[in-house]
Protein backbone atom coordinates (compact mmCIF):
# COMPACT_ATOMS: atom_id res chain seq x y z
CA UNK A 1 0.00 0.00 0.00
CA UNK A 2 0.96 3.74 -0.80
CA UNK A 3 2.13 5.72 2.26
CA UNK A 4 -1.12 8.09 2.55
CA UNK A 5 -1.22 11.28 3.88
CA UNK A 6 -2.92 11.86 7.32
CA UNK A 7 -6.08 13.27 6.51
CA UNK A 8 -6.64 9.59 3.99
CA UNK A 9 -5.74 7.26 6.36
CA UNK A 10 -8.27 8.79 8.74
CA UNK A 11 -10.94 8.22 6.15
CA UNK A 12 -9.80 5.04 5.12
CA UNK A 13 -9.85 3.87 8.70
CA UNK A 14 -13.20 5.35 8.88
CA UNK A 15 -14.75 3.52 5.97
CA UNK A 16 -13.35 -0.02 7.04
CA UNK A 17 -14.92 -0.05 10.43
CA UNK A 18 -18.39 1.40 9.21
CA UNK A 19 -18.02 -1.50 6.20
CA UNK A 20 -17.59 -3.97 8.32
CA UNK A 21 -20.44 -2.80 10.87
CA UNK A 22 -22.69 -3.48 8.08
CA UNK A 23 -21.73 -7.41 6.80
CA UNK A 24 -24.40 -9.26 6.43
CA UNK A 25 -22.58 -12.21 8.15
CA UNK A 26 -22.76 -9.79 11.74
CA UNK A 27 -26.65 -10.12 12.01
CA UNK A 28 -27.25 -6.42 11.80
CA UNK A 29 -29.51 -4.84 9.86
CA UNK A 30 -29.34 -1.30 8.96
CA UNK A 31 -32.31 1.47 10.17
CA UNK A 32 -33.02 4.75 8.35
CA UNK A 33 -31.36 6.88 10.97
CA UNK A 34 -28.14 4.78 11.07
CA UNK A 35 -25.08 7.90 11.17
CA UNK A 36 -23.41 7.79 7.86
CA UNK A 37 -20.21 7.99 7.95
CA UNK A 38 -19.17 10.96 5.34
CA UNK A 39 -16.06 11.82 3.47
CA UNK A 40 -14.80 15.26 4.64
CA UNK A 41 -13.09 15.34 0.99
CA UNK A 42 -15.29 14.83 -1.50
CA UNK A 43 -15.57 18.17 -2.65
CA UNK A 44 -11.88 18.27 -3.36
CA UNK A 45 -9.50 16.72 -5.68
CA UNK A 46 -6.13 15.88 -3.49
CA UNK A 47 -3.94 13.10 -4.07
CA UNK A 48 -3.21 9.82 -2.06
CA UNK A 49 0.55 10.73 -1.40
CA UNK A 50 1.30 14.11 -1.24
CA UNK A 51 2.51 16.52 -4.23
CA UNK A 52 6.18 17.87 -3.65
CA UNK A 53 6.28 21.28 -2.75
CA UNK A 54 8.70 21.18 -0.27
CA UNK A 55 11.93 19.96 -1.96
CA UNK A 56 11.68 21.40 -5.43
CA UNK A 57 14.84 20.59 -7.59
CA UNK A 58 16.10 23.73 -7.93
CA UNK A 59 18.84 23.91 -11.49
CA UNK A 60 22.21 24.98 -11.34
CA UNK A 61 21.62 28.68 -12.36
CA UNK A 62 19.50 29.09 -9.42
CA UNK A 63 22.32 28.58 -7.02
CA UNK A 64 25.10 29.98 -8.68
CA UNK A 65 25.49 33.58 -9.94
CA UNK A 66 26.87 33.90 -13.12
CA UNK A 67 28.00 36.95 -12.77
CA UNK A 68 29.83 37.25 -10.10
CA UNK A 69 31.79 40.44 -11.13
CA UNK A 70 28.28 42.51 -11.75
CA UNK A 71 27.86 41.27 -7.79
CA UNK A 72 26.60 44.72 -7.43
CA UNK A 73 23.23 44.08 -9.06
CA UNK A 74 23.06 40.16 -9.74
CA UNK A 75 22.84 37.68 -7.22
CA UNK A 76 22.19 33.74 -7.48
CA UNK A 77 17.97 32.88 -7.37
CA UNK A 78 18.94 30.68 -3.73
CA UNK A 79 20.74 33.81 -2.01
CA UNK A 80 17.27 35.90 -2.46
CA UNK A 81 14.74 33.47 -0.60
CA UNK A 82 12.67 35.40 1.68
CA UNK A 83 11.32 32.58 3.39
CA UNK A 84 11.34 32.63 6.97
CA UNK A 85 13.03 30.10 9.34
CA UNK A 86 9.68 30.18 11.52
CA UNK A 87 7.32 29.28 8.21
CA UNK A 88 9.61 26.59 6.12
CA UNK A 89 7.76 25.00 3.36
CA UNK A 90 6.25 21.16 3.57
CA UNK A 91 4.27 19.58 1.54
CA UNK A 92 1.46 19.05 3.93
CA UNK A 93 1.24 22.86 4.69
CA UNK A 94 0.91 23.95 1.04
CA UNK A 95 -1.56 21.10 0.56
CA UNK A 96 -3.50 23.27 3.33
CA UNK A 97 -2.30 26.47 1.04
CA UNK A 98 -3.70 25.23 -2.17
CA UNK A 99 -7.15 24.13 -0.71
CA UNK A 100 -7.80 27.88 1.23
CA UNK A 101 -6.00 29.80 -1.68
CA UNK A 102 -8.63 27.97 -4.15
CA UNK A 103 -11.44 28.17 -1.61
CA UNK A 104 -14.22 30.81 -2.62
CA UNK A 105 -16.15 29.77 0.50
CA UNK A 106 -13.92 32.11 2.22
CA UNK A 107 -14.90 35.37 1.25
CA UNK A 108 -17.52 37.71 1.90
CA UNK A 109 -20.28 36.05 -0.16
CA UNK A 110 -18.68 32.47 -1.74
CA UNK A 111 -17.90 34.31 -5.07
CA UNK A 112 -14.02 34.78 -5.04
CA UNK A 113 -10.72 33.34 -4.17
CA UNK A 114 -7.52 34.26 -4.01
CA UNK A 115 -7.19 32.10 -7.37
CA UNK A 116 -9.80 34.54 -9.06
CA UNK A 117 -7.17 37.51 -9.73
CA UNK A 118 -3.88 34.96 -9.20
CA UNK A 119 -4.95 31.99 -12.30
CA UNK A 120 -2.77 29.68 -13.31
CA UNK A 121 -3.38 29.49 -17.09
CA UNK A 122 -2.32 33.46 -17.29
CA UNK A 123 0.62 32.66 -14.82
CA UNK A 124 -1.23 33.20 -11.99
CA UNK A 125 -1.83 36.92 -12.99
CA UNK A 126 -5.54 37.94 -14.15
CA UNK A 127 -5.97 38.85 -17.85
CA UNK A 128 -8.01 41.97 -17.12
CA UNK A 129 -6.91 45.10 -16.14
CA UNK A 130 -8.18 45.03 -13.15
CA UNK A 131 -9.91 42.00 -11.27
CA UNK A 132 -13.40 41.67 -9.56
CA UNK A 133 -14.06 41.98 -6.17
CA UNK A 134 -16.49 39.64 -4.34
CA UNK A 135 -19.30 42.21 -4.85
CA UNK A 136 -18.58 43.69 -8.12
CA UNK A 137 -15.98 46.22 -7.53
CA UNK A 138 -12.67 46.66 -9.07
CA UNK A 139 -9.62 46.32 -7.59
CA UNK A 140 -7.00 49.29 -7.65
CA UNK A 141 -4.64 48.11 -9.27
CA UNK A 142 -3.82 45.07 -12.16
CA UNK A 143 -3.01 41.71 -10.75
CA UNK A 144 0.42 40.84 -10.17
CA UNK A 145 1.79 37.52 -11.16
CA UNK A 146 3.12 35.07 -7.74
CA UNK A 147 5.54 33.04 -9.96
CA UNK A 148 9.00 32.83 -8.08
CA UNK A 149 7.51 35.05 -5.33
CA UNK A 150 10.12 33.06 -3.05
CA UNK A 151 13.18 35.08 -4.59
CA UNK A 152 12.36 38.69 -3.62
CA UNK A 153 14.86 39.75 -1.35
CA UNK A 154 13.08 42.43 0.13
CA UNK A 155 10.28 40.15 1.15
CA UNK A 156 8.08 43.41 0.60
CA UNK A 157 4.89 42.63 -1.35
CA UNK A 158 2.39 44.42 -3.47
CA UNK A 159 2.91 47.04 -6.39
CA UNK A 160 3.44 49.62 -3.08
CA UNK A 161 5.06 46.93 -1.17
CA UNK A 162 2.73 47.58 2.05
CA UNK A 163 3.00 44.38 3.33
CA UNK A 164 6.45 43.47 4.81
CA UNK A 165 6.29 39.77 4.12
CA UNK A 166 4.65 37.53 2.31
CA UNK A 167 2.84 36.16 5.57
CA UNK A 168 2.06 39.01 5.51
CA UNK A 169 0.15 39.69 2.49
CA UNK A 170 -1.80 36.84 1.93
CA UNK A 171 -4.11 37.82 4.86
CA UNK A 172 -4.78 41.57 3.29
CA UNK A 173 -6.99 40.82 0.28
CA UNK A 174 -9.43 38.78 2.58
CA UNK A 175 -9.72 42.12 4.62
CA UNK A 176 -10.35 44.47 2.02
CA UNK A 177 -13.49 45.72 1.26
CA UNK A 178 -13.55 45.01 -2.19
CA UNK A 179 -11.69 42.31 -3.11
CA UNK A 180 -13.07 39.71 -0.40
CA UNK A 181 -14.71 41.38 1.80
CA UNK A 182 -14.41 39.47 5.20
CA UNK A 183 -12.60 40.43 8.91
CA UNK A 184 -9.94 37.83 10.39
CA UNK A 185 -12.40 36.59 12.86
CA UNK A 186 -14.88 35.84 10.18
CA UNK A 187 -12.08 34.22 7.56
CA UNK A 188 -11.03 31.86 10.46
CA UNK A 189 -15.01 31.25 11.75
CA UNK A 190 -16.10 30.00 7.87
CA UNK A 191 -12.60 27.81 8.00
CA UNK A 192 -13.31 26.21 10.92
CA UNK A 193 -17.60 25.38 9.48
CA UNK A 194 -15.97 23.46 6.63
CA UNK A 195 -15.49 19.82 7.09
CA UNK A 196 -12.37 19.19 5.21
CA UNK A 197 -10.16 22.02 7.43
CA UNK A 198 -9.73 20.15 10.78
CA UNK A 199 -7.29 17.42 9.35
CA UNK A 200 -5.64 19.31 6.71
CA UNK A 201 -4.88 21.53 9.47
CA UNK A 202 -3.68 18.50 12.24
CA UNK A 203 -1.83 17.27 9.74
CA UNK A 204 0.20 20.82 8.08
CA UNK A 205 0.83 22.12 12.51
CA UNK A 206 0.01 18.96 14.05
CA UNK A 207 -3.23 19.90 15.50
CA UNK A 208 -7.07 21.16 14.80
CA UNK A 209 -6.63 24.91 15.54
CA UNK A 210 -7.45 26.92 12.75
CA UNK A 211 -6.68 30.67 12.96
CA UNK A 212 -5.41 33.22 10.79
CA UNK A 213 -1.74 32.75 11.44
CA UNK A 214 -2.07 28.97 10.29
CA UNK A 215 -3.79 30.36 7.19
CA UNK A 216 -1.17 32.70 6.44
CA UNK A 217 1.61 30.59 7.04
CA UNK A 218 0.07 28.01 4.33
CA UNK A 219 -0.90 30.29 1.75
CA UNK A 220 2.51 31.24 2.27
CA UNK A 221 4.12 28.10 1.81
CA UNK A 222 1.90 27.13 -1.36
CA UNK A 223 2.81 30.24 -2.88
CA UNK A 224 6.61 30.03 -1.89
CA UNK A 225 6.69 27.02 -3.63
CA UNK A 226 5.60 27.98 -7.05
CA UNK A 227 9.07 28.40 -8.50
CA UNK A 228 9.68 27.89 -12.50
CA UNK A 229 12.32 25.80 -13.65
CA UNK A 230 10.79 23.96 -16.44
CA UNK A 231 10.25 26.66 -19.18
CA UNK A 232 12.26 25.96 -22.81
CA UNK A 233 15.08 29.25 -20.98
CA UNK A 234 15.49 26.82 -18.35
CA UNK A 235 15.90 23.40 -20.60
CA UNK A 236 18.28 25.40 -22.88
CA UNK A 237 20.44 27.04 -20.35
CA UNK A 238 21.19 23.24 -18.86
CA UNK A 239 22.90 22.99 -21.95
CA UNK A 240 25.64 25.66 -21.34
CA UNK A 241 28.27 27.44 -19.11
CA UNK A 242 26.74 30.86 -18.74
CA UNK A 243 23.58 32.66 -19.57
CA UNK A 244 25.74 34.80 -22.20
CA UNK A 245 26.76 31.09 -24.18
CA UNK A 246 24.60 31.27 -27.41
CA UNK A 247 21.86 28.06 -26.70
CA UNK A 248 22.27 25.66 -29.24
CA UNK A 249 18.23 24.89 -29.28
CA UNK A 250 17.31 28.30 -29.31
CA UNK A 251 16.74 30.29 -32.76
CA UNK A 252 19.21 33.11 -33.63
CA UNK A 253 16.36 35.85 -33.06
CA UNK A 254 15.61 34.17 -29.28
CA UNK A 255 19.57 34.17 -28.91
CA UNK A 256 19.83 37.89 -29.99
CA UNK A 257 17.05 38.59 -27.90
CA UNK A 258 19.04 37.06 -24.88
CA UNK A 259 21.73 39.06 -25.80
CA UNK A 260 19.79 42.22 -25.70
CA UNK A 261 18.38 41.32 -22.45
CA UNK A 262 21.44 40.62 -20.31
CA UNK A 263 24.25 42.74 -22.30
CA UNK A 264 24.28 46.63 -21.50
CA UNK A 265 22.22 48.08 -25.12
CA UNK A 266 23.87 51.49 -26.31
CA UNK A 267 21.44 54.03 -26.84
CA UNK A 268 22.34 56.98 -30.04
CA UNK A 269 23.21 59.17 -27.20
CA UNK A 270 25.85 56.78 -25.73
CA UNK A 271 23.98 56.23 -22.60
CA UNK A 272 23.56 52.05 -21.50
CA UNK A 273 20.83 50.15 -20.63
CA UNK A 274 21.19 47.09 -18.91
CA UNK A 275 17.54 44.99 -18.51
CA UNK A 276 19.07 42.30 -16.32
CA UNK A 277 19.85 44.76 -13.66
CA UNK A 278 16.15 45.36 -12.92
CA UNK A 279 15.27 41.59 -13.65
CA UNK A 280 17.72 40.30 -11.56
CA UNK A 281 18.94 36.86 -10.96
CA UNK A 282 18.00 33.47 -13.40
CA UNK A 283 14.43 33.80 -11.72
CA UNK A 284 14.16 37.62 -13.24
CA UNK A 285 12.57 39.37 -9.90
CA UNK A 286 13.29 42.39 -8.98
CA UNK A 287 16.92 44.29 -8.09
CA UNK A 288 18.74 43.89 -5.18
CA UNK A 289 17.88 46.31 -2.37
CA UNK A 290 20.62 47.98 -1.13
CA UNK A 291 19.90 48.19 2.61
CA UNK A 292 19.07 44.28 2.93
CA UNK A 293 16.40 42.14 3.19
CA UNK A 294 13.10 44.18 4.21
CA UNK A 295 14.53 47.53 2.32
CA UNK A 296 12.56 48.40 -1.17
CA UNK A 297 13.65 46.70 -4.56
CA UNK A 298 10.78 49.39 -6.62
CA UNK A 299 11.52 51.76 -8.73
CA UNK A 300 10.29 54.46 -11.30
CA UNK A 301 10.38 53.45 -14.57
CA UNK A 302 9.13 56.84 -16.57
CA UNK A 303 5.57 56.01 -17.35
CA UNK A 304 4.31 59.39 -16.82
CA UNK A 305 6.12 62.53 -15.87
CA UNK A 306 4.13 63.24 -13.16
CA UNK A 307 2.69 61.06 -10.97
CA UNK A 308 -1.01 62.00 -9.75
CA UNK A 309 -3.49 59.32 -8.12
CA UNK A 310 -1.20 56.82 -7.86
CA UNK A 311 2.06 57.83 -6.20
CA UNK A 312 2.84 53.91 -5.77
CA UNK A 313 5.12 53.20 -2.47
CA UNK A 314 5.23 56.74 -1.29
CA UNK A 315 1.89 55.95 -0.25
CA UNK A 316 3.28 53.50 2.19
CA UNK A 317 6.89 55.17 3.30
CA UNK A 318 5.74 59.16 2.62
CA UNK A 319 9.44 59.91 1.34
CA UNK A 320 9.23 61.90 -1.27
CA UNK A 321 11.72 60.08 -2.91
CA UNK A 322 9.32 57.65 -3.53
CA UNK A 323 6.76 59.02 -5.34
CA UNK A 324 5.58 56.86 -8.52
CA UNK A 325 7.99 53.81 -7.74
CA UNK A 326 6.41 49.91 -8.55
CA UNK A 327 7.37 46.89 -6.99
CA UNK A 328 9.53 45.27 -10.00
CA UNK A 329 7.72 41.92 -11.12
CA UNK A 330 8.94 38.28 -12.39
CA UNK A 331 9.24 38.59 -15.85
CA UNK A 332 8.90 34.32 -15.55
CA UNK A 333 5.92 33.81 -17.90
CA UNK A 334 5.41 37.54 -18.48
CA UNK A 335 4.76 36.59 -22.17
CA UNK A 336 1.00 35.19 -21.43
CA UNK A 337 0.55 37.79 -18.44
CA UNK A 338 -0.95 40.93 -20.55
CA UNK A 339 -1.95 43.25 -19.88
CA UNK A 340 1.37 45.19 -18.06
CA UNK A 341 2.68 47.61 -15.29
CA UNK A 342 0.33 48.91 -12.44
CA UNK A 343 -2.20 49.62 -14.08
CA UNK A 344 -2.17 47.48 -16.99
CA UNK A 345 -1.50 50.32 -19.24
CA UNK A 346 0.48 48.11 -21.95
CA UNK A 347 -1.67 45.33 -24.16
CA UNK A 348 1.54 43.32 -25.02
CA UNK A 349 5.01 42.97 -24.84
CA UNK A 350 5.61 45.56 -27.93
CA UNK A 351 4.15 48.14 -25.63
CA UNK A 352 6.07 47.84 -23.48
CA UNK A 353 9.58 47.27 -25.23
CA UNK A 354 8.13 50.82 -27.08
CA UNK A 355 8.07 52.49 -23.80
CA UNK A 356 11.54 51.41 -22.95
CA UNK A 357 12.68 52.49 -26.40
CA UNK A 358 11.26 55.85 -27.19
CA UNK A 359 9.09 56.30 -24.08
CA UNK A 360 10.26 56.93 -20.76
CA UNK A 361 9.44 60.00 -19.16
CA UNK A 362 11.99 62.64 -16.93
CA UNK A 363 9.66 61.76 -13.78
CA UNK A 364 11.28 63.32 -10.87
CA UNK A 365 12.17 59.87 -9.62
CA UNK A 366 13.19 58.45 -12.44
CA UNK A 367 15.65 55.20 -11.72
CA UNK A 368 18.95 56.46 -12.65
CA UNK A 369 19.90 53.24 -14.85
CA UNK A 370 17.08 55.06 -17.23
CA UNK A 371 19.23 58.08 -17.60
CA UNK A 372 21.92 59.58 -19.50
CA UNK A 373 25.15 60.96 -18.46
CA UNK A 374 22.84 64.61 -18.80
CA UNK A 375 20.17 63.36 -16.66
CA UNK A 376 17.83 62.95 -19.19
CA UNK A 377 15.57 59.53 -19.93
CA UNK A 378 17.36 57.25 -22.36
CA UNK A 379 15.97 56.78 -25.48
CA UNK A 380 17.41 53.63 -27.37
CA UNK A 381 15.47 53.90 -30.33
CA UNK A 382 15.63 50.17 -31.15
CA UNK A 383 14.96 48.68 -34.20
CA UNK A 384 11.51 46.59 -35.13
CA UNK A 385 14.34 43.61 -35.26
CA UNK A 386 15.80 44.07 -31.99
CA UNK A 387 12.24 44.41 -30.23
CA UNK A 388 11.04 41.23 -32.23
CA UNK A 389 13.81 39.67 -30.96
CA UNK A 390 13.46 40.48 -27.19
CA UNK A 391 9.99 39.51 -27.04
CA UNK A 392 10.93 36.13 -28.45
CA UNK A 393 13.34 35.35 -26.00
CA UNK A 394 10.75 36.66 -22.95
CA UNK A 395 8.38 34.13 -24.52
CA UNK A 396 10.91 31.61 -23.74
CA UNK A 397 10.44 31.90 -20.08
CA UNK A 398 6.93 31.19 -20.24
CA UNK A 399 6.93 27.29 -17.99
CA UNK A 400 3.71 25.46 -19.66
CA UNK A 401 4.40 22.67 -17.48
CA UNK A 402 3.60 24.63 -14.38
CA UNK A 403 1.22 26.26 -16.15
CA UNK A 404 -1.13 22.96 -16.39
CA UNK A 405 0.62 21.19 -13.32
CA UNK A 406 -1.58 19.96 -11.34
CA UNK A 407 -0.36 20.43 -8.05
CA UNK A 408 -0.82 24.05 -8.35
CA UNK A 409 -4.61 23.74 -10.13
CA UNK A 410 -7.88 24.06 -8.30
CA UNK A 411 -8.58 20.70 -5.74
CA UNK A 412 -11.97 21.74 -5.65
CA UNK A 413 -14.29 19.20 -8.39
Amino acid sequence: MKNLPFYALLFLSSFILFSCSNDDDSGYTPVDNDPVVEDPFADLNLPEEYFNYANINLPDHYLVNYFPDQAQFQRAAIDLDNTPANNPTTDAGATLGRVLFYDKKLSANGTVSCASCHQQEFGFSDPNILSDGFDGGKTRRHSMGIVNARFYFSGKFFWDERASTLEEQVLMPFQDEVEMGLTLEQLEEIARDQVYYPRLFTEAFGDETINSDRISKALAQFIRSMVSTTSKYDIARSQVQSPIDDFPTFTNQENRGKDLFYLPIEAPSGARINCAGCHISEAFVGSVPNGGMGTTTSTNNGLDAVSASDLGIYETTNNQNDIGKFKTPSLRNIAIRPPYMHDGRFASLRAVIDHYSEGVQNHMNLANSLKDDMGNPVRLNLTDADKEALIAFLETLTDEEMLSDEKYSNPFK
